[in-house]
C-alpha cells in the first residue's frame, strides 16, 4: 500500500463498544485473570515467565484443563507482563504484583482499554510470526542451542508477510464492493500475497506457494483470533490428513469454506487501522471529519467512495444547523482552483441532505457567477416557488463545472461519455459557444470531450474549440 495514496475510510463502531468487546476476548480476559491471581508466592523465571511448577495453578485459575492448558496459560501470563497487568518486582528474586495498568481494565476510560488491547495485539502478531514449537523442537543442535539457520526462517520476512496478508484484508473489508462483513477465503488471502497481478493462469510452482502460506496463514490466524482481531474458521483438517481413496473422491472441494475463511471483527479493523496510521499511512474513518470546517469536508470526501461520502456527510450535518451549514458549504465551494469543481459537485451532494431550512442561504447566492447555477437545481429540486430562470452563460459553466468535477472524480468514464454524447448531440452548436466560457477548467473540458467522443468530426470540433479557449485565457 502506498503511503501517499489514502485508504478507503472504515466505519468504526464507538470506542465504548470496542473497550467492551476489548475486555471480553479469550486473551486479555484470561491475561487480566491471571494478573488477579499473582501473589507474593507467584515466581517468574529472568525473562519474567511462569517458572514451571506455577503453571498449574496459573491454569486452575482460568478453569484450563487438558494438554494445552499449561501453553494457553503461559501465553495468557505473557500478556499479562507486555501489557503492564503484571509488573516484576525483583527480577533476582521472581517476585510480582499486579501492575499500574490493571486498574484500567475497570476503572479506565475507553481508549485506556483500547491502549492494553493494542499492546496485546502487538505480543499475539510477534508470536505469529515465529516458528511453531515443533520447528523449535526439531532446531536444537547437541549443544542445546536452536539453530536458527535451520527454520529456514527470517524474522523480518515472516513480519512483513504478515503484515501485507492484514493490510489486504483490511483492504477488502473497507472497500467499498469489497469483502464488507462477510468471511475472506482463505486461498484467496493467499494468493493475493503470492500471485502477481499480470499473471494469468498461476503455475504449478506458484499454486505451491499458495498453498503453503495457506497452511502458514492457518496457524496464524488461529493465534489471533483469541485477542479478537479475526473471527476465524481454519482449514478442515481432513483436508491435510491421510484419507482412502473413497473419502478422497467424496469430500465436497467445490466448498471453499473448507480451505478456511476470516474475518475481520469490528475490534480488529479498529486495531489494524491504529497500526496502519503508526506506520504512517493514510487509514481515514468515517467521522473524522465531523468537527472539521466545510472545506476539510469537501476536500476530505473528494476521495472517498459514494457511500462513505455520504456517512460522512450526514455525520458532519447532524452536528450543525441546516442554515448555518447550507451557507458554509456553499462558501467553501467557491474557488477557481483546479480542485474546485468537485468541491461544488461535493457541496450540492451534500445539500441534497438538507431540508428547506436552507432556502435563504441558496437564494443568498442566486447570482453568484458560481453558485447560482448549483443554486437554481437545488431550490427547483425542493420545489421552492419563483426560482429566476438561468442565463445562457450559466448554462454554459455550470456544464463545463459539471464536467470538470466528473473527470476529477471519475476520469473518462463511461458515463461521462454518454454525457458528453449528449451534450453535443442536443447543443449542434455547444463547441461553438462553449470555448467562450470563462471557466478555469474550459480547455482541459473541451480537450478531454475530444478525447471521448466517437464521432472523429464531433472530436475535431471539440479540439479546435479547446484550443481557442487555451489561447483566449493566454495558454
Amino acid at each position: 500500500m502506498s503511503e501517499s495514496s489514502p485508504l478507503p475510510p472504515v466505519r468504526l463502531t464507538s470506542e465504548a463498544e470496542l473497550a467492551r468487546d476489548a475486555l471480553a476476548t479469550p486473551l486479555l480476559s484470561r491475561a487480566a485473570r491471571l494478573a488477579r491471581w499473582a501473589g507474593p508466592d507467584t515466581r517468574v523465571g529472568a525473562g519474567g515467565e511462569l517458572v514451571e511448577e506455577q503453571f498449574p495453578g496459573a491454569a486452575g485459575a482460568l478453569g484450563l484443563t487438558g494438554d494445552d492448558a499449561a501453553a494457553t496459560a503461559s501465553e495468557a501470563w505473557r500478556v499479562a507482563v507486555d501489557t503492564g497487568l503484571v509488573e516484576i518486582v525483583d527480577e533476582e528474586e521472581g517476585t510480582v504484583a499486579a501492575g499500574a495498568d490493571l486498574a484500567l481494565l475497570t476503572s479506565g476510560a475507553p481508549q485506556d482499554v483500547l491502549g492494553v488491547w493494542l499492546t496485546a495485539l502487538e505480543t499475539v502478531l510477534a508470536d505469529a510470526s515465529v516458528p511453531d514449537l515443533d520447528d523449535l523442537v526439531d532446531a536444537v543442535d547437541g549443544g542445546g542451542e536452536i539453530d536458527f539457520s535451520s527454520l529456514d526462517w527470517d524474522p523480518e520476512a515472516e513480519a512483513e508477510f504478515l503484515d501485507g496478508v492484514l493490510g489486504n484484508l483490511y483492504l477488502l473489508t473497507v472497500s467499498e464492493g469489497g469483502a464488507g462483513e462477510s468471511p475472506v477465503p482463505l486461498p484467496a488471502l493467499a494468493a493475493s500475497m503470492i500471485v502477481p497481478d499480470d499473471m494469468g493462469e498461476p503455475t504449478n510452482d506458484v499454486l505451491e506457494q499458495v498453498s503453503d502460506a495457506m497452511m502458514r496463514l492457518d496457524d496464524q490466524f488461529r493465534l489471533l483470533e483469541p485477542v479478537g482481531l479475526v473471527d476465524f474458521q481454519p482449514v478442515d483438517e481432513t483436508l491435510m490428513a491421510d484419507t482412502d481413496e473413497e473419502s478422497s473422491a467424496a469430500a465436497d472441494d467445490a466448498d471453499v469454506s473448507r480451505y478456511g475463511m476470516v474475518r475481520l471483527t469490528p475490534l480488529g479493523l479498529y486495531g489494524l487501522r491504529a497500526r496502519l496510521l503508526e506506520s504512517g499511512l493514510t487509514a481515514p474513518a468515517v467521522g473524522d471529519l465531523a468537527d472539521k470546517g466545510a472545506d476539510a469536508l469537501l476536500d476530505g470526501t473528494a476521495a472517498f467512495p459514494p457511500t462513505a461520502a455520504r456517512a460522512e456527510t450526514e455525520q458532519w450535518l447532524a452536528r450543525r444547523e441546516p442554515l448555518a451549514a447550507a451557507r458554509e458549504l456553499l462558501a467553501a465551494a467557491r474557488g477557481g482552483d483546479a480542485g474546485a469543481p468537485l468541491r461544488r459537485l461535493h457541496c450540492q451532494q451534500a445539500l441534497s441532505l438538507v431540508g428547506l431550512e436552507a432556502e435563504p442561504a441558496l437564494r443568498e447566492v442566486l447570482d453568484d457567477a458560481e453558485l447560482g447555477g448549483l443554486a437554481r437545481v437545488w431550490l427547483s429540486e425542493h420545489g421552492a416557488a419563483d426560482v429566476p430562470p438561468p442565463s445562457e452563460a450559466m448554462i454554459f459553466w455550470l456544464t463545463i463545472d459539471t464536467i470538470a468535477a466528473q473527470l476529477a472524480a471519475e476520469g473518462n468514464s463511461a458515463e461521462l461519455q454518454g454525457l458528453v454524447e449528449g451534450l453535443a448531440q442536443q447543443h449542434g452548436s455547444f463547441f461553438a459557444a462553449a470555448w467562450r466560457v470563462d471557466h478555469p477548467a474550459t480547455p482541459d473540458v473541451l480537450e478531454a470531450m475530444g478525447r471521448l467522443h466517437p464521432d472523429k468530426k464531433v472530436a475535431k470540433e471539440a479540439r479546435k474549440a479547446a484550443f481557442k479557449a487555451r489561447s483566449q485565457q493566454g495558454g
